[in-house]
């Protein structure tokens, strides 16, 4: 089963906790707020398989619960991120 991730960045505080746990898939742009790694945020390229504990670990670990997950993509790659 593959999972598509993409941060809430109105909801995101910079925490840190994120990137600390699964560095593959997250980081953090100036403001120092959390965006996927993968696409841009985008939510449409899957989580690879070998780092699906850590995308589960950094979603539990998300202190305002801005990790969105979903099994089906978010948009397109052709659609802007927000």
């Amino acid at each position: 089963m593959a999972f598509y991730v993409k941060v809430d960045r109105d909801t995101c505080i910079g925490c840190g906790a994120c990137g600390e746990v699964a560095p593959d898939i997250f980081d953090y742009d100036d403001a120092g707020i959390s965006f996927s790694l993968l696409d841009g945020n985008a939510g449409a390229v899957p989580v690879p398989q070998d780092l699906t504990d850590d995308l589960e670990d950094a979603r539990d670990g998300c202190p305002t619960g801005s990790i969105q997950v979903e099994e089906e993509p978010f948009r397109t790659l052709d659609e802007k991120a927000v």
